[in-house]
C-alpha cells in the first residue's frame, strides 16, 4: 500500500504543463506519411493550446481523414519545436485538419474547436502559456473567415463565456510539419502524465458532447 501511494504522489508531482521539449527527439522528418490526398478534402487550420491536444480531438471526429502537428503564424521559416517554445518567432503550435465535407462541414469544426479549449483565455490553455498556445483559426477562404467571424460574434452575444472570446482569426500562413515525435501523440503516449491529466479530459469531454460524430 505504502509503494502505490508512494507511486500515486510521484505521478502527481510530475510536471503536466507544456507539450515537453524532448531535445534528442528534435529532428524534423519529412516523409511520405506526411502526405495527403487533397482532391476531395478540404483543409482547416486550428490553434487551441497544446497541439498534442487539438490533434487527439479531431483524430476521432468522423469525417477528418488527417492531421497534422505543426506551426504556424509566425516569421522564422522551418522553426524547431526548441524555437517556438522560446516565444520568439511568432507561430502558433496548430493542427492542419483534411476533412471531408460531403461527411463534416467546416461550421461543424468549429464547433468542435470552440467547445473544447477556452476561448477567453489570451495566450494560455491552463497552465500551458506563451503565444504559441493561443487559440487561433487561419481560414483558407474567404468562407471559412466568414464562418469564423459569424460563430465568435454570436457566441459572444450568447454570453455562453463569462469572458470575452480572444480567438484570433487569420489567414493561413505557411505551414511547417512538427517533429515526427510530436505526431499521432496520444494514441502513441497515452500513459504519459501530460496525456493522462490534460488531454484524456478534452477527450472524454468531446466523446460526451459529440457522440454521434465520434468515428
Amino acid at each position: 500500500m505504502a509503494i502505490k501511494l508512494f507511486l500515486f504522489l510521484f505521478l502527481m508531482l510530475l510536471p503536466v504543463t507544456g507539450c515537453q521539449r524532448n531535445p534528442e527527439e528534435e529532428t524534423k522528418k519529412y516523409g511520405d506519411k506526411m502526405t495527403v490526398d487533397k482532391s476531395k478534402l478540404d483543409t482547416a487550420t486550428f490553434g487551441a493550446g497544446c497541439f498534442w491536444c487539438v490533434e487527439a480531438v479531431f483524430q476521432r471526429l468522423k469525417g477528418v481523414e488527417k492531421v497534422i502537428s505543426g506551426y504556424s503564424g509566425g516569421s522564422v521559416k522551418n522553426p524547431s519545436y526548441k524555437q517556438v517554445c522560446d516565444g520568439n518567432t511568432g507561430h502558433a503550435e496548430v493542427c492542419r485538419i483534411f476533412y471531408d465535407p460531403s461527411v463534416v462541414s467546416f461550421t461543424e469544426l468549429l464547433e468542435v474547436f470552440w467547445k473544447t479549449h477556452d476561448p477567453t483565455t489570451l495566450n494560455r490553455q491552463g497552465n500551458d502559456v506563451g503565444t504559441q498556445y493561443r487559440s487561433v483559426v487561419f481560414y483558407h477562404n474567404e468562407e471559412q473567415r466568414k464562418l469564423a467571424e459569424h460563430y465568435k460574434q454570436e457566441l459572444d452575444s450568447s454570453g455562453i463565456f463569462p469572458d470575452k472570446i480572444v480567438t484570433e482569426i487569420s489567414p493561413a500562413q505557411e505551414f511547417y510539419v512538427a517533429e515526427d515525435y510530436h505526431q499521432n501523440y496520444f494514441d502513441e503516449n497515452g500513459n504519459q502524465p501530460y496525456c493522462s491529466f490534460v488531454i484524456k479530459p478534452k477527450i472524454e469531454k468531446f466523446n460526451k458532447i459529440f457522440k454521434d460524430k465520434i468515428k
